[in-house]
């Protein structure tokens, strides 16, 4: 396994990770979640992330039982949790308030079964909370050992610079990361919306949705199975379900189709590995989090680590042809382009 830099700081992640949002505590609960989590650490995917809102904490409850059964070292394990909409009603049970951040991560403590995360993701921006109060709060997460990182997680580039710019004015901890929906059919944020915040800040993504919702795994190429997510989750993916009917749905489905051809053709692999392999090469990247409701699910979508080598600058341009999808750069309005080899 292959291990990055999580942005800027020194905490080292595995390429893949393992997440238990729809899963872990969801659809899976007992000794199937403690199986999917040993699989996962025994092949060097030691990062873990669950959030307080994910089946209502049992997602928290179930990953901390799990790892307390196994047995494992909490010093090999790098876990993140995420606050925001909570698992209870009240004024002020959600958002980013100071109170709910502290209370809500004495909360995820509690169900993990731990002392600790390794970092706490602010799970949605809080437009009603002033930026310093948001700030403050992780930071004192931060100083009382409750965590040792903050992060955030479907986040504006507007809004993670506002962070850093309180965080450096008040001396305080900046967030190091964001958790963005980022895929062969997502790319416009991460792409080109968070562009400017890798070269000022050097942030790092924590990757969701990496197959857009198993459309990537071309399962629903002719149509949505009874037992995949978008079936078994319509709430959480009506739109998605809906587009699958419409023009926009079937250009997507067609793509698969062609880099499916592509994957097994040239690279010997299947199209998940090929769309998971892709994000990992992007060095923007820091983990790819992967879900899985069956141990067998997580060493399939592993052999991606074998394909990233294999992503040439070739075959990424096949790539690139057929999504025909590349973000369009930011407009230079006329003016020519500088040297390439010097600073940019």
């Amino acid at each position: 396994m292959p291990f990055r830099r999580l942005g800027p700081s020194g905490l080292r992640v595995p390429v893949f990770s393992l997440g238990g949002w729809l899963t872990l505590g969801g659809t899976v609960v007992g000794d199937p979640v403690k199986e999917i989590i040993k699989i996962a650490f025994e092949n060097g995917c030691n990062m873990f992330d669950t959030a307080e809102t994910y089946a209502k904490g049992k997602s928290e409850s179930e990953m901390g039982r799990a790892i307390k059964e196994l047995g494992l070292r909490r010093s090999d394990l790098v876990i993140t949790t995420k606050l925001f909409w909570g698992t209870k009603s009240g004024p002020n049970a959600a958002g980013l308030s100071r109170k709910h951040i502290i209370e809500g991560m004495q909360a995820s403590l509690q169900r993990l079964q731990m002392d600790y995360v390794d970092v706490i993701f602010a799970h949605r921006p809080d437009p009603h909370v002033p930026m310093e109060e948001v700030v403050r709060a992780f930071n004192y997460v931060i100083d009382k050992g409750w965590a040792f990182y903050w992060a955030t997680s479907d986040w504006s580039a507007r809004e993670i610079e506002e962070a850093y710019h309180v965080a450096s004015v008040l001396g305080l901890i900046a967030p190091i990361a964001e958790q963005c929906a980022h895929n062969l059919f997502n790319r416009e944020k991460p792409e080109k919306e968070y562009a400017p915040l890798y070269k000022k800040y050097n942030i790092g993504t924590t990757v969701w949705s990496p197959l857009a919702g198993g459309l990537l795994t071309g399962k629903y190429n002719d149509g949505i199975p009874a037992d995949s997510r978008l079936a078994n989750h319509g709430d959480e993916f009506k739109s998605a379900v809906e587009s699958l009917q419409k023009e926009e749905g079937l250009t997507k489905i067609r793509k698969v189709k062609e880099l499916t051809k592509l994957a097994e053709g040239e690279l010997n692999c299947k199209v998940t590995h090929l769309a998971l392999a892709w994000l990992a090469r992007n060095p923007n990247t820091s983990t790819v989090i992967l879900g899985a409701s069956k141990p067998e699910q997580v060493i399939d979508n592993l052999k991606a680590i074998e394909v990233i080598p294999k992503l040439t600058p070739e075959i990424m341009a096949k790539i690139e042809a057929i999504l025909d999808n590349k973000p369009t750069p930011v407009p230079t309005h006329g003016r020519p382009p500088l040297d390439p080899f010097g600073r940019l």
